[in-house]
């Protein structure tokens, strides 16, 4: 039996894959059960410094795994229900709160929690086949997978509760045009083009990007007075270390950058 999902780390970058494609990978107990080891080990491997998120067989994840919960719902009750919730939310944390990049690759649909998962990156590559839906207001749910954090600072409160409210299905188009997906690319590209965003911060300042990504999640929540004072205390720390000193060393030496976005390679 294939394992429910994959992953591999080749030079600093880490690929999991979500691996039951004849259910459109859509999250079971084994599923969530090996992304609860897999991803504390991830954020405790110095050597990746960046990671990528992708499904299987022309698929993202469709979402939680509805025939599962069917099943178990007869011995449910309210605190065993909340507790399934819960037992996901360690794991889910860590990937929102990565300090190094998160990169989604979206093929086919990301519905429900699936469209959770891929929220929780810091960009997401789709292809033109790509589907969003928070699906949860047909089966009579709210939405979860940390959606309720993350949706409505990449798309504003207004449209955050029409796209919860409506469940209605987003293609890969106006996804771009919301801002939920950075670019399209594709379907034989997807992955290469996801590996070559990642493969740009293997050169970047682990500090610099850790600060940014906490600060921006910090910011939406803070003030004025607060933003300005830890850019100061972060520009400090990041001014403190060899890395930055060498960078500006290259700078006037008229050397080429350690760190460098991924070229216009076809997108």
């Amino acid at each position: 039996m294939d394992a429910p999902v994959l992953h591999e780390v080749a030079d600093g970058i880490a690929t999991i894959t979500l691996n039951r494609p004849q259910a459109r990978n859509a999250l079971d107990a084994a599923m969530k059960e090996a992304l609860a080891a897999l991803v504390p080990a991830l954020v405790a491997d110095a050597s990746v410094r960046a990671v990528i998120l992708t499904g299987a067989g022309g698929a993202f994840c469709a979402g939680g795994d509805l025939r599962g919960m069917a099943e178990v719902r007869p011995t449910m009750d309210f605190e065993g229900w909340r507790a399934r919730m819960r037992d996901v939310q360690p794991w889910l944390a860590q990937l929102i709160e990565l300090d190094r990049p998160l990169i989604a690759a979206v093929d086919g649909p990301a519905f429900g929690a699936g469209f959770g998962l891929a929220l929780a990156a810091d960009f997401v590559v789709a292809t033109p086949r790509a589907r969003f839906c928070l699906s949860f207001m047909k089966v009579g749910l709210g939405p979860d997978f940390g959606a309720m954090y993350t949706l409505p600072r990449v798309v504003g409160v207004q449209r955050a509760k029409e796209l919860m409210l409506s469940a209605r299905e987003v293609g890969a188009d106006e996804a771009l045009r919301l801002g939920l997906v950075l670019e399209l690319q594709p379907e034989d590209r997807l992955l290469e083009r996801a590996r070559a965003l990642a493969r740009s911060f293997i050169g970047a300042s682990p500090l610099a990007v850790k600060l940014i990504k906490q600060d921006v999640a910090r910011s939406l929540a803070s003030d004025l007075p607060t933003m300005l004072a830890l850019e100061a205390e972060h520009q400090a720390r990041c001014f403190d270390t060899a890395y930055q000193a060498e960078a500006v060393e290259r700078f006037l030496a008229k050397q080429p950058p350690r760190f460098s976005w991924p070229p216009d390679d076809g997108r």
